[in-house]
């Protein structure tokens, strides 16, 4: 049994591409009329079918009240990490802390260069991560009086003004799959936030990648248990038994996110599609199995 100490959260991936933006929006608010926790958006700017997805968190945030919001995840080439610190701070007051901050090295370099932004090797766009969010975090420090200066090899900051301060502690998820950004995320971030059908070797990619945020956060005098373990579905559907790990009947959901949970410390499942019924039926149906069949091997009591 593998268990982070995290309680379990489950949330839905609408995508912002080939739809009116306030379709996105509407499937939003589905999920929290549904009982999820979180709903989150992706973030590829240089895609010519999508929509802002900075204002669809900020529009989704004003026409919901309880559900969290995220990229999933923003890609930080096109966001400096200052105006990205504010940006997730302003969100996160106007909804009364219901922001996280997802964020990912970059992908797509044609599309990130072709906006103006700089392109990156592999090896360079981590370390730039890496240096982000240290400015990220200083910048949300708004306690300090000394403007916010940073010389770095990716990021300079001259007399930046911090704040403002977010309504809560917003936790930083970083989209990770390989040997650098696994040890970047153990070392500095809040949670692991890949999606499944990227990941190699499936479940034993999984166990790989715990094992190896664990060890960098161990190095870096952090515990393990800090770090949250999150999962993207992005082939998913309520049926007949089909090729994707969420593809078959709600009984089978259950079983493999509940074994997700108990084997491998996974505490948020993130389901992709557009479909407002599977959305309701996850979180009416299949949300509150889980959750109980984890409770009740780990000794919890339900309340």
């Amino acid at each position: 049994m593998n268990d982070y100490g995290h309680d379990l959260l489950f949330g839905s991936f609408p995508s912002p591409v080939r739809r009116p933006a306030r379709q996105a929006v509407d499937l939003a608010v589905a999920s929290e009329r549904a009982g999820l926790d979180l709903v989150t958006f992706q973030d590829h700017p240089y895609h010519p079918g999508f929509h802002d997805t900075s204002t669809l968190l900020a529009y989704a945030a004003a026409k919901t009240r309880r559900i969290a919001l995220s990229g999933n995840v923003t890609s930080l080439p096109l966001r400096p990490p200052l105006g990205l610190a504010r940006a997730a701070a302003t969100v996160d007051r106007l909804s009364q802390g219901r922001f996280r901050l997802g964020v990912g090295a970059g992908a797509s370099w044609d599309g990130v260069e072709a906006m103006g932004g700089r392109r990156l090797g592999a090896g360079q766009s981590i370390s730039a991560l890496r240096e982000a969010i240290g400015i990220i975090r200083d910048g949300w420090d708004a306690d300090r009086p000394e403007p916010l200066r940073h010389e770095g090899r990716f990021y300079r900051v001259v007399d930046g003004d911090r704040g403002p301060r977010p309504y809560h502690p917003i936790p930083i998820w970083v989209g990770a799959y390989k040997p650098r950004m696994l040890d970047l995320t153990g070392a500095v971030a809040d949670g692991w936030l890949p999606s499944l059908e990227y990941i190699e070797d499936g479940l034993r990619g999984i166990t790989d990648g715990n094992a190896r945020i664990d060890e960098a956060a161990v190095r870096a005098g952090r515990e393990p248990s800090s770090v949250r373990r999150m999962m993207n579905f992005m082939r998913t559907g309520l049926g007949p038994a089909g090729q994707g790990f969420l593809d078959g009947p709600p009984e089978m959901w259950i079983d493999r996110l509940t074994a997700l949970a108990l084997d491998h410390g996974i505490s948020a499942f993130i389901i992709g599609g557009d479909d407002p019924g599977l959305i309701i039926r996850f979180g009416a149906e299949i949300a509150p199995a889980v959750r109980e069949n984890v409770a009740q091997a780990r000794g919890v009591r339900q309340h």
